[in-house]
Formats: C-alpha cells, structure tokens, sequence
C-alpha cells in the first residue's frame, strides 16, 4: 500500500527502567500532578498495559507509551463548527495507549476500557463499512485521512501498522471528550511511529474530525481534537477551518485558589448525534440566507435588518442560536483579556453569561421534549443553591457554573474557591442521592500543561 512503512526497532531502554529516569518522573508530575503516590499509581498503570500487550500480542516487542488527554471547554459553546473562536484546556484525565510497530499492515487494536478488538488491514479499502461502528470506524476513518490529499495538502501521510492495547479515563459520553482523545492517541501514534513526529497537531486534529463526521455521523467542529492535542489553555481561532490558529494562553487557575470541578450529571451523548447535528445546521441556515458558509462575519446588525424574513424561513430556535454564536463568539475575546488582566472576577462573570446564553439561546441543556430527564438543569439549579447558601458571589463573584461542551446530557463545569471544593463535593453527594458506591459524579479537575505526548520517547 502507499505510504505504508515496515517496523523497524527503535532502540528504547526497558520500559521499567525507562519510567524510572529522572525526566519521565518530572513528565509524569507536569501530565498528573506531583507526588509520589500519583508517580506509582500511573507508573504502575503503563506497566500493567505494557503487560496486558505482552500477553494479546507478544513478548519482546519495543512498546512505547502514549497519552492524550481529555479537554474541559472554558469558552466558545458552539462556536467552532461555524468558523468561531473558543477557548479550552487539556485535563489530567486521559486515554493511553502500549503500542509497537508491526510489519504487516495492519492496525491490531484491544481496547481494555471498552472491550473492543479490532484489526484494521491499511492494505484493503479504507472507506466507511456499512455496520461499522465504534472505535474501528473512527480508525478506519483516521487512516483514510492520512491518505487524503484534499486533508493532507498534497502527498499521503505515511502509514504503517501496529498493535496496541488502550485504556482510557476520560469519562465517556460526558462531554470531556473521550472521542477526541482516542482520535488524537491513534494519529499521534501514526506520526510518531511513521512521520517522524513532524504532523503539527491541527493536522492531526483534521484527521479526527474527518473520521468522526465521515466514518460515525457525528458533525462535530475541530474544538475537541485541537484542544485535547495542544495541551494547557489554548484560543483557536476558526476563521480558517482548514488552518485554524491556536495560541496557548498562560494562566494557572491554582494562583487565584481556584479549581475546575465537573459533575457527572448522568445520562450519555452517545444517542444525541442528531441533536448536536441540528446546532450547526441551523446555524449555517441562518448564514445561507445571508449568503454566507457559516456565521462568521455576520453581524447583529444584519440580523435585526431581516429578522421577520429571517424567522420565518428558518425558525425561531435557528435565529436565537446564531445570537447565541456572535455573542459568545466576542465573549472568548473576553475572557482572554479577563484573564491577561488578572481580572478573575470579570472572567467568572463571563464564565456565568455564557452558561446562561446556552441555557436560553442556544438551548443545549436538555433534549427537546423531554420532561422526566432533565439532569443538566437540575445540577445546574443545584450549584446555584450552594453559591447563595454559601454568599460566594455576593460584593464580587468568586463562582460560576455553566452546561459543559456539547451538552444535553453529561457535564457542568463550576469554578469555585478552593477551600469551598470539599463542601461542594458533599452538597452535590448529598442532593444526588451518591452513597459511595461506585465512582463520584464530582471530578477536581487539574489544567494539563502538555497535550497529545509520548511518555517513552527516547
């Protein structure tokens, strides 16, 4: 097949010892946090993968460690898909791969978290296969990217097989992007592998993309991928989606005693394809009566101008969620020179307008019609209850809540005062009815300074 490469060893020194050097125990530290309890526990999970990949597929082979993590979105609900500007971070939560060069073409996948095994053969046709569904397909579809020259700017991406294992803890179908991070892990594991590592992480973010819209259906933007690969606090701007431009943004929520909590309000995103679908639909319907590919550009002004026709050829829902676009679209402007500014009460204060137009214009806190399951809205309701009993944002905000990413089902995100975590975490067990049984649905999230990375590169 083109561009399909043999193996060849690389040469790395003995995982174990490997793990033990001086500059895997500082990358550790920077991916997960100092200590050397947490060095043990991941320590201790990369071995057990590595042996998990001995026992599916061999001993002896050089296998290598990869991570991509999972992303909180800070600002820019729904923005991206129309040409939008958002801004997001890298969490500690993260999706791992063992995996080796094989010589045969063929991608051999086990993936421990969901118990999926797969081969993927580079050497047949790559397009989507009816009935395929899950992780290979998006494999499938990754791969097929690579050799696109539309996607790649001319020449195929190189190619080559290998075996991994997988286990992954960003939470699945919750909005923390547990997709993104798998797509980002298998073509960081190709561009490590086969490309020498020189795929810059927008090219990597497009081959996600590509597999999720094409191979699962599911019309997401490039958000996702860009922000679980690019590591820290990131602004991408999409006025270019074909070259989005991302800047990292230096901030440490831990300097103003601030953490990021998301809770699990229950319910999955896996059966809300068409929900999140009808977003940038109605979107670009908007745009099209104006002539335009997406909202980009448009102004408040020309909406106003045409709203009766507006309202009638494309609907009520649709108008209310292109206000929603071109205001959050200048609010991530917002937060950012909030944020350079060292005005942290104006950036919560923002945090805050942005859960509200979600909640109200871009309506993506529950699915329509549905009246018994509304479990956004009622944790919402609930962290707003903690704040007043607690006066956090009486003379000056100190806390914020908001819908988390896609929305419909899944997360909040809430800012809080750090010594207020452990109180918040007790009020939201209590109101959820949580006994300790099973994981928690509140999760102290940790801003990750490094995105898709391989641990044992030599």
């Amino acid at each position: 097949m083109n561009g399909v490469k043999p193996a060849a060893p690389d040469g790395i020194a003995p995982l174990p010892d490997l793990l033990e050097s001086p500059p895997l125990r500082s990358l550790i530290a920077e991916l997960y946090g100092p200590g050397e309890g947490i060095f043990a526990a991941q320590k201790e999970r990369y071995l057990n993968l590595a042996e998990q990949f001995n026992q599916r597929f061999g001993a002896g082979q050089e296998v290598r460690i990869f991570s991509s993590p999972g992303r909180s979105e800070i600002g820019g609900n729904h923005t991206d898909h129309n040409h939008g500007k958002v801004l997001g971070a890298s969490i500690q939560l993260d999706c791992v791969a063992a995996a080796a060069k094989t010589g045969d073409g063929r991608i051999s996948i086990y993936d421990k978290s969901y118990g999926e095994d797969y081969v993927i053969d580079l050497g047949e046709d790559l397009s989507p296969r009816p009935g395929e569904t899950g992780s290979a397909a998006l494999v499938r579809g990754i791969t097929a990217g690579f050799q696109n020259p539309s996607l790649t700017g001319g020449a195929p991406f190189a190619l080559g097989g290998f075996s991994a294992c997988i286990e992954s803890r960003v939470l699945p179908g919750s909005g923390v992007s547990s997709s993104a991070a798998f797509e980002m892990l298998i073509g960081g594991i190709l561009n490590v592998l086969y490309n020498g590592g020189k795929l810059p992480v927008e090219k990597l973010a497009v081959m996600g993309q590509y597999g999720e819209n094409n191979y699962w259906g599911k019309a997401s933007g490039l958000l996702d991928q860009m922000t679980c690969g690019a590591g820290g606090m990131a602004a991408i701007d999409f006025e270019n989606p074909s070259a989005p431009a991302l800047r990292r943004i230096p901030f440490d929520f831990a300097s103003r005693r601030c953490v990021l909590v998301l809770v699990n309000t229950g319910g999955s995103h896996a059966n809300l394809s068409g929900e999140y679908s009808a977003i940038p639909g109605e979107m670009k319907s908007v745009a099209a009566f104006f002539g335009k590919e997406a909202l980009r550009g448009l102004t408040l002004t020309e909406i106003l101008r045409s709203l009766p026709d507006l309202r009638s050829k494309c609907g009520d829902r649709a108008v209310l969620r292109a206000l929603h676009f071109l205001q959050e679209n200048a609010r991530v402007d917002e937060e950012i020179e909030a944020l350079k500014g060292n005005d942290f009460p104006r950036f919560l204060s923002l945090i805050q307008e942005s859960g509200d137009s979600s909640y109200r214009f871009l309506q993506n806190v529950t699915v329509p019609g549905s009246i018994e399951a509304q479990n956004i809205p009622v944790c919402l309701a609930l962290t707003e209850a903690f704040f007043r009993e607690r006066r956090l944002n009486v003379q000056t905000r100190r806390a914020a809540c908001r819908v988390h990413g896609g929305g419909f089902a899944g997360v909040i995100q809430v800012f809080l005062p750090q010594e207020e975590a452990e109180a918040y975490t007790a009020w939201m067990h209590g109101a959820l009815g949580y006994t300790g049984e099973g994981p928690s649905p509140v999760f102290i999230m940790s801003i990750r300074p490094r995105g898709l990375v391989e641990i044992t590169k030599p």
